[in-house]
């Protein structure tokens, strides 16, 4: 466990260069604060924006970076401050692990908007010292951004519900959108969609899945219960499917058109955008104007939101389609991701993989 005194050390793998392949580092973790609660992670889902940062496609990464922001673990030791949790809880954290706790998203439990919010990793902690992520043993962090699993929910099915699953809840929550009754669609069908498919389901809404190609057609409709399959490339479907939806939940994480995908909204329809995308996306105003539609981002979620979605996953026994793999394998998922090859989402299976043990 380590004592409050003693440095305490872990192993991740880190990138070490734009590269963004990723090998064994060992660094120090700050001693257990007032506030704090040491975890030993137990497993960790693999994100799109874990390699857009360890390969600085975002121009903003600074090496050695332990990526990793889907993290499920156990709690060993929690600081003198912390009420919410004590050792033995199986706990979560997500793509935040600071804020300021004074502005206005602060106070209106929006804190992942906060101006000085504090990246999980590739980020600099209020110690001076950089944030690492969960592709390592353990992390050391603040209670307000840690959330307990509910029991019954495997770690592994947990983990990408900290940020593939709260990345769609949050939009539907914000918007007004969980009503039963709207038609709705996901585009593209990877670790962020397939949720989006299940929770919007869950609320229910009439879901259509829009791909490029139809490819996972079946796997839409017959597993994970869409309603309709549309493809964007066939111009008759598309033309048909003209002014249907309430809302389109855009998850491509690379450049596209979206006048495609604007013309399906009905009159107030929304465009919610939760891609990291590196260059600018355009479209012409009337496509907007002409149905008052609305093109909106978001990003993850706050802490309420948090709870809020694992409570809702429970309740509808919703759980996540994962590939777990070990930490050795962890470049060769993250080529894989790159390609979208995976049903839907890699999970690293961190305790299993010894890395404190190394």
């Amino acid at each position: 466990m380590g004592s409050l005194e003693n440095e305490r050390k872990t192993t991740g793998w880190a990138a070490r260069d734009p590269s963004g392949i990723l090998s064994p580092y060992t660094y120090s973790l700050r001693n257990t604060g007032p506030e704090d609660v040491f975890i030993k992670v137990i497993c960790c889902g693999i994100c799109h924006t874990d390699i857009h940062q360890a390969k600085n496609d975002l121009g903003m990464s600074n090496y050695p970076m332990v990526p990793g922001h889907e993290v499920v673990g156990e709690v060993v030791e929690v600081g003198s401050g912390v009420d919410k949790f004590t050792a033995g809880d199986i706990v979560g954290v997500g793509y935040v692990v600071g804020c300021c706790k004074n502005c206005s998203p602060c106070n209106t439990d929006r804190e992942q908007y906060c101006a000085k919010k504090i990246w999980t990793f590739n980020d600099v902690y209020t110690d001076g010292k950089p944030t690492q992520g969960g592709f390592s043993g353990s992390m050391v962090v603040d209670q307000k951004f840690v959330v307990k699993i509910p029991d019954g929910l495997a770690p592994e099915q947990a983990a990408p519900l900290l940020c593939a699953g709260v990345t769609v809840y949050s939009p539907l929550n914000h918007f007004g959108l969980k009503e039963s009754g709207l038609r709705g669609a996901i585009l593209r069908l990877g670790g962020v969609g397939h949720m989006g498919v299940k929770m919007a389901k869950a609320m229910g809404h009439h879901v259509t899945v829009i791909s490029s190609t139809d490819k996972k057609k079946t796997e839409a409709l017959d597993h994970l219960g869409a309603d309709e399959y549309l493809v964007s490339s066939d111009t008759e479907a598309m033309q048909k499917a003209a002014e249907s939806l309430d809302y389109i939940i855009d998850t491509v994480p690379a450049f596209h058109p979206l006048e495609p995908y604007l013309s399906l909204l009905r009159i107030d329809g929304k465009l919610i955008l939760t891609g990291v995308i590196n260059t600018p996306l355009q479209f012409l105003t009337p496509t907007v104007m002409l149905g008052r539609k609305s093109i909106a981002g978001t990003l993850v979620g706050s802490m309420k939101e948090q709870e809020e979605m694992l409570a809702f996953c429970k309740e509808k026994n919703l759980t996540s389609m994962v590939e777990v793999v070990k930490m050795d394998y962890i470049n060769t998922a993250m080529e894989r991701l790159e390609k979208n090859d995976v049903r839907y989402r890699f999970v690293v299976d961190v305790a299993g993989s010894k890395l404190d043990d190394q």
